[in-house]
């Protein structure tokens, strides 16, 4: 082949930049997301067996299983001002450490409160990593695949999920002190996680606002190439010198309101009651099961769960942002009324479970994969850290009020009814995004941010 021609190609590689430098570290920070989906889903199988060892109440079930979710609030909320400050790869390598050490404290415990403080550590790695790992991958993101790198971290998560309930499945018949093993195993990848966050580049947009510009364009070179750089360098400077920096500052209010909602809806409509309660549910509330067979519906779940993010990874970028969540509420919203007339009426598990299926499987396709995605993207730069970490707090608390209140809502209204009640606010869901929410797919950033400023009613 001709040499001029081989440097051609090696002159118009360098101008367009190359993949490697984008792909890398977006799969690194995503390894934080799939520590938050283990973390979070191990409890499932394993709050079986600490309920029995510990003999466990409703009441301390539940704190069992939402001690976890407190740290994730107080996480996501330290998240804001550290990241701001101190950068996002600092704080997500702080993150990867307290993921380690909660791993190996949630195996060791002598009762329930040892046991809670040690997720609670956890739950603020967690609270970290589900506001950084997402966020810090939309910065680095050209605007033509950000749906589709930010939703890597929905996969990572799903991955997690699914990793726990097969590593619960296999421990079922490993006796009494079964369930810290589960625990136990996170430990692992907690650590390649630490070590591997040591070899990524800070965020682009974190740099322009510490003033440090020839890095960020240095970085921003290596993944779209130099001239694209330049111009993206531009943009975010000029939309920098324009914002106030004001998280409540009216223009930007609207924004920050459409992404605290967007992450309560997705919480309220109760995808993880499945996810934490997902065995109790099954072997409480349908009819001939044991523990062994609840775990391995687990197991499938998390494998529809997985599969379904897959899909919606596919089409974000697709199909937009807004016609996936809005399907997916829909579906959701159908799929809970036929989980609760199964239960009510008592069918076949094989029947109660493919309602189940399908709940999760729109759940993955759309809000999963939208909810993190519009929460990263739809905030301007200078405010985005924080706007993220409210939002994500929003999320925690969310997802804690909702796990703090399943067992108690099943008392008073029956599974049935409780079910039917995340039904109705799935509907409420699919009319807000409807009214409320602007498409982002294929815009940029600064893009983003001006719409706003054209939308301030």
């Amino acid at each position: 082949m001709d040499p001029t021609t081989n440097a051609r190609g090696y002159e118009e590689k360098l101008q367009k930049g190359s993949a490697r430098y984008l792909y890398l570290p977006a799969m690194v920070a995503a390894l934080g997301g799939l520590l938050f989906g283990y973390d979070t889903a191990v409890i499932n199988g394993a709050i079986v067996f600490i309920k029995q060892q510990f003999a466990l109440s409703d009441s301390q079930t539940e704190i069992a299983a939402s001690s976890l979710l407190l740290g994730c609030v107080v996480g996501a909320s330290v998240a804001a001002f550290t990241s701001d400050r101190f950068g996002r790869k600092r704080v997500l390598l702080g993150a990867a450490a307290l993921f380690t050490i909660s791993s190996v404290g949630a195996a060791l415990p002598r009762d329930l409160i040892q046991f809670a403080l040690a997720r609670l550590v956890g739950g603020v790695a967690i609270g970290i990593a589900s506001t950084l790992s997402p966020l810090y991958i939309a910065e680095i993101s050209p605007a033509r695949n950000r749906g589709l790198l930010v939703s890597l971290n929905q996969l990572a998560i799903v991955t997690g999920i699914l990793l726990s309930y097969s590593v619960n499945y296999l421990l079922t018949g490993a006796g009494p002190s079964n369930w810290r093993w589960m625990f136990a195993s996170a430990a692992l990848p907690s650590a390649g996680f630490l070590l591997t966050l040591l070899f990524i580049p800070e965020s682009p947009r974190w740099l322009m606002q510490k003033g440090r510009e020839q890095e960020a364009e240095h970085f921003l070179a290596q993944i779209v190439g130099p001239q694209a750089a330049a111009r993206e360098i531009e943009a975010i400077r000029a939309a920098l010198s324009e914002e106030s920096g004001d998280l409540l500052d009216p223009t930007f209010r609207k924004a920050l309101i459409v992404a605290i909602l967007i992450a309560l809806f997705s919480q309220f409509t109760g995808i993880n009651t499945i996810i934490y309660y997902g065995s109790i549910v099954f072997l409480e509330h349908v009819p001939h099961q044991t523990a062994s067979t609840a775990l391995w519906a687990n197991v499938i779940i998390g494998a529809i769960n997985f599969a379904a993010t897959i899909v919606g990874m596919l089409l974000i970028d697709r199909s937009g942002r807004k016609p996936l969540l809005m399907s997916a509420f829909a579906g959701m919203a159908l799929s809970l009324v036929a989980v609760s007339a199964a239960v009510h009426f008592q069918v076949a598990g094989t029947i109660v479970l493919i309602f189940v299926l399908t709940y999760v499987a729109c759940f993955a396709v759309g809000v999963g994969t939208g909810t993190w995605v519009v929460m990263a993207e739809i905030c301007p730069t200078r405010v985005r850290g924080r706007a993220m970490s409210l939002a994500t707090v929003c999320l925690w608390c969310g997802t804690l009020l909702v796990t703090l209140t399943f067992l108690s809502l099943v008392n008073l209204f029956t599974a049935s009814g409780a079910f039917l009640l995340y039904a109705t606010i799935a509907v409420a869901a699919f009319l807000f995004v409807w009214r409320m929410i602007p498409e982002t797919k294929g815009r940029t950033l600064e893009e983003i941010e001006k719409w706003w400023l054209t939308h301030k009613r």
